[in-house]
């Protein structure tokens, strides 16, 4: 079938995704996709333990069912759709597993933990697998781009599109005609929501990621199985973008493979917590580090941040992880403290140390932060300025971290990371190694 404007749009977005051949997909963007595998796994070794994760996980497994698909780091299987969703909570309640730049959804989680549990029980190829990775995220990426900034504005959470990622590459995975297809993205549409509110100020965040994994792979076994959805509900004035206040909607199947999401704009977290404060919590390390700062001379730290467009900053004094991933007088206090902000920073111990608490009191905020060149604040980091007693000022911008796609992504600060996370679940140093 010939996509034309006159399909629905899940159509065409279906057309496209089981069109889309292994070969035809550049190797970087396969490669990236190896890089959020090993970061998702890397999280959820940090989130195995945490208190939300583990209650999925003893729920799940007291349910049980056919045994299909590894839990990670327990070794017990599941079924494909409970196992994405425990390891999907896992990784996600580290506040540690990579994001999306335009809006801070988290599609590399889900189309990870979609893919590999799938994958499993298909017995699916590492190409394949990896493949249908590449293309969720695209699709995921190309929806949510056209809700940003609206469903925040509206209260949403971004497992509202992480959805779709997991549900096309499910979808490849089970090899969906183009119609099935379709139909997968349009049960998908109308199958999850999540609040925001609750995302960055409890543990909903990481529930969402477990019910986007879940309800992906259910849309993509129920199409598979003959249930249909309305294919016109991405559009339809009463459907999925207007409610969420979709905008630039033609943007979405603008010039279809001739880029990559996964490639220009996943970022793949290097330390923990909200990603809109990785870049400022660079450059407050940066400007400390230049000016050979000693925090106990510090009078004022300025910062100037495109996230101050969304009001999203959080608090300080953080006590515990979530209030800690959501603070960026925290990160940058840190940052100065420490030379950097690493996982560590997530201990409760790191949170209390006076020398940290004492710079939280004396950050300030641009009360004009510049204007952005587009609607993505995400994407444009933040300006540092340490003013010191004796009038000197050092000062530092960073527009992207470490790790996102317009600085590019070192496997070696991947390797770091998942070194540094996966003993945490329990793995001896051999088992990391092999890994």
């Amino acid at each position: 079938m010939a996509m034309t404007d006159a399909e629905p749009l899940a159509v065409r977005l279906a057309e496209f995704a089981t069109a889309t051949r292994v070969d035809s997909l550049p190797a970087i963007a396969l490669e990236r996709a190896k890089m959020s595998l090993a970061s998702t796994v890397a999280s959820a070794a940090m989130g195995f333990s945490i208190p939300s994760a583990r209650v999925i996980r003893e729920l799940d497994l007291r349910a049980g069912g056919t045994p299909r698909s590894t839990v990670w780091f327990d070794g017990t299987k599941l079924p494909p759709g409970a196992a994405a969703r425990v390891n999907a909570v896992a990784s996600d309640a580290a506040a540690s597993d990579d994001s999306d730049l335009r809006s801070i959804a988290h599609i590399g989680t889900i189309a990870s933990t979609v893919s590999i549990a799938l994958g499993e029980q298909l017995q699916s190829s590492g190409a394949d697998i990896l493949a249908a990775m590449v293309v969720g995220y695209e699709i995921a990426g190309r929806i949510d781009e056209a809700l940003t900034p609206g469903r925040m504005q509206r209260g949403f959470h971004g497992s509202v599109s992480t959805v779709f990622g997991g549900t096309v590459a499910a979808g490849r995975l089970l090899e969906l005609t183009p119609q099935q297809m379709a139909h997968a993205i349009a049960l998908a549409a109308t199958s999850i929501g999540g609040m925001a509110i609750s995302a960055d100020t409890s543990c909903g965040r990481e529930y969402h990621a477990g019910a986007s994994a879940a309800a992906a792979m259910q849309a993509a076994l129920a199409a598979q199985a003959g249930f249909t959805g309305e294919l016109a509900v991405l559009e339809h004035p009463r459907g999925f973008l207007a409610a969420m206040g979709g905008q630039a909607i033609d943007d979405i199947t603008r010039d279809l493979g001739a880029s990559w999401d996964i490639v220009t704009d996943m970022a793949i977290k290097l330390m923990p917590g909200a990603h809109p404060f990785h870049a400022t919590a660079e450059a407050a390390s940066d400007a400390a580090r230049l000016g050979k700062v000693d925090p106990r001379a510090i009078e004022q730290i300025f910062i100037s941040s495109s996230v101050q467009w969304t009001k999203f900053k959080g608090d300080p004094h953080p006590r515990n992880l979530v209030d800690a991933a959501h603070s960026l007088y925290y990160f940058v206090a840190a940052s100065i403290v420490d030379g950097r902000f690493t996982w560590r920073h997530m201990d409760e111990s790191r949170m209390t140390d006076p020398a940290i608490a004492a710079l939280q009191d004396r950050i300030v905020f641009d009360p004009s932060p510049p204007p952005l060149p587009d609607r993505f604040p995400h994407r444009h980091g933040g300006t540092v300025v340490i003013r010191m007693k004796n009038g000197d000022e050092f000062r530092s911008t960073c527009k992207a971290p470490r790790g996102s796609g317009p600085r590019g992504v070192d496997w070696a600060d991947v390797e770091d990371k998942y070194r540094a996370l996966v003993p945490l679940a329990g793995l001896s140093p051999r088992r990391v190694e092999d890994s």
